[in-house]
């Protein structure tokens, strides 16, 4: 099997996975307990906790909860920031091509007097010049750091000016296609959200990083676990098992990045030659682990399960999405004709890809080009 879905999920490390059942299976006291049980579990929760902060460089700057992943962590941080702020202004910025979780985080605020404000892309990620634009009685702007369909990478030092230039606007980055694969710093978001299995942790994992002294309304209502933002027994196997697996993924980031740009080459080279088939969406600032091609004369979808049915697996829209149309709102928001934005393959990468799982795809996108009926 070649598997180049990496941006959908990816596989458990086997570190990362061995960490997770040393604390579930020896250390699994509630950490909220007052007895010597739940302070070894407790040891272990504040270990992860502090891991995560250090491995991204936040330890000063940034609290670390955890959750079930980065849809939740989007959610508390958007909601939990608009009922806290909601007497500095009503407008909430998002960028056309966030993930549905922020999205629709958003919109769901209108019916409660909120105003959500599209901010359009260019080059495939948040225009900076209209942020400014829309900055008036803007509380919040929701911005992700890497698109998940097309890989495109959003300039965060504009992001990062805006925010400076409007201090009563919070700024939060989702970066869960960034984080354990890009060398970007954080330090002057707001909010920063991810999840676990993208970085070879558990599906159910996540975290929310919120800049110290920022106050969120809790989404849910319960004890104080989490300081309060977060009630409910937290997972501590979860947590520390993300921690060990971002630990792990910042520890190879240069030489994974490096062998990951040499991939996005092949696979680009090799799509050019299919001229006239396929049109690549590339950005002038893109992500090697994300590449985004259209088919010019034939339905994605029947390629996509063409290439399953040889073992192959890309998906053809986010896996968030997937089930519900095949028409990708990112690709229409970055200006694509409707045919090209109906039909789009995404094929990412991830720690195990190699140079003979691209060949292998372009192998059987040629073969499968001549055999699929045009539309």
């Amino acid at each position: 099997m070649i598997y180049l879905d990496h941006a959908a999920t990816g596989a458990v490390s086997p570190a990362a996975l061995s960490a997770y059942l040393e604390v579930a299976q020896n250390h699994w006291g509630n950490p909220s307990s007052i007895h010597a049980f739940g302070y070894e579990a407790k040891r272990y929760l504040d270990k992860a906790r502090k891991t995560v902060l250090e491995v991204l460089g936040l330890s000063r700057t940034h609290d670390c909860y955890f959750l079930s992943g980065a849809s939740e962590a989007n959610n508390l941080a958007i909601k939990g920031a608009a009922a806290s702020f909601k007497s500095r202004g009503r407008k909430i910025l998002y960028g056309a091509g966030e993930h549905p979780s922020v999205i629709n985080s958003v919109l769901s605020l209108a019916k409660e007097g909120f105003e959500p404000a599209s901010i359009p892309l260019i080059g495939g990620a948040p225009d900076p010049d209209a942020l400014k634009l829309n900055k008036e009685g803007a509380i919040l702007a929701c911005l992700m750091a890497v698109n998940n369909e097309t890989g495109a990478v959003s300039d965060l030092d504009a992001f990062y000016s805006f925010r400076l230039a409007n201090p009563k606007c919070l700024l939060l980055i989702d970066a869960t296609q960034a984080i354990g694969k890009l060398p970007l710093s954080y330090r002057q978001a707001d909010l920063i959200s991810f999840s676990g299995h993208k970085i070879g942790a558990l599906k159910g994992s996540g975290a929310l990083l919120v800049k110290k002294g920022l106050r969120l309304t809790p989404l849910i209502d319960g004890g104080e676990q989490e300081s309060g933002v977060r009630a409910g027994t937290v997972n501590v196997a979860g947590a520390y098992c993300l921690a060990m697996a971002l630990k792990e993924s910042h520890s190879d980031l240069k030489s994974n990045l490096a062998k990951t740009q040499r991939l996005y080459d092949l696979l680009h080279q090799g799509l050019r030659a299919m001229d006239g088939l396929v049109k690549i969406h590339d950005h002038p600032r893109q992500s090697p682990y994300v590449i985004c091609f259209s088919t010019l004369h034939h339905k994605a979808s029947v390629i996509v399960e063409g290439l399953s049915n040889k073992g192959i697996m890309v998906s053809s829209v986010s896996a968030c999405s997937s089930k519900k149309e095949n028409t990708s709102y990112v690709l229409e928001a970055e200006g694509a004709g409707k045919e090209e934005a109906a039909n789009p393959i995404r094929v990412s990468f991830g720690k195990g890809s190699s140079e003979e799982d691209v060949r292998g795809l372009l192998a059987a996108l040629g073969q499968l080009f001549n055999e699929v009926k045009k539309i």
